[in-house]
């Protein structure tokens, strides 16, 4: 019973992450490209972020459906675990593609929109638990 739930946790939150991690970087590559030389860095980061969280939510409210066992605990565990696969494919795109440091990264940062990143990336994690609250799927 606990490595099925465990597994569905994993699995739920390898798609929730796959899904908003594809999606993010089709628009960071078109934010980088297009928008970021027109708009300017920060306008431009600043208006993907409503962007992905609505992308967050949409993505939460198809798969956790899934996991309609799980409650608000383990949709909790979902979340959190996409963000750490988040995070680490974050960190891979800024060190092997970028070829920066994690303290240069860090710095270069605009501080009102990397505040704003991680209001989003905290909402990429509770997202889960926030539409299985709002949907009664616990």
């Amino acid at each position: 019973m606990i490595a099925a739930r465990t597994g569905l946790v994993a699995r739920l939150a390898c798609a929730y992450f796959a899904a908003v991690f594809s999606i993010g970087f089709v628009l960071g590559v078109a934010r980088g490209l297009w928008i970021a030389p027109w708009l300017g860095e920060r306008v431009a980061e600043l208006a993907e972020m409503p962007v992905m969280v609505v992308v967050s939510y949409l993505a939460a409210r198809t798969l956790m459906p899934l996991g309609r066992d799980l409650g608000s605990r383990g949709a909790a565990l979902v979340g959190g675990a996409a963000l750490a696969l988040l995070i680490c494919a974050e960190l891979a795109v800024v060190f092997f593609v970028r070829g920066q440091r994690l303290d240069d990264y860090v710095a270069s940062r605009d501080p009102v929109s990397g505040s704003a990143y991680v209001l989003a990336l905290l909402l990429f994690a509770a997202m889960p638990a926030i539409v299985v609250r709002r949907k009664g799927l616990t």
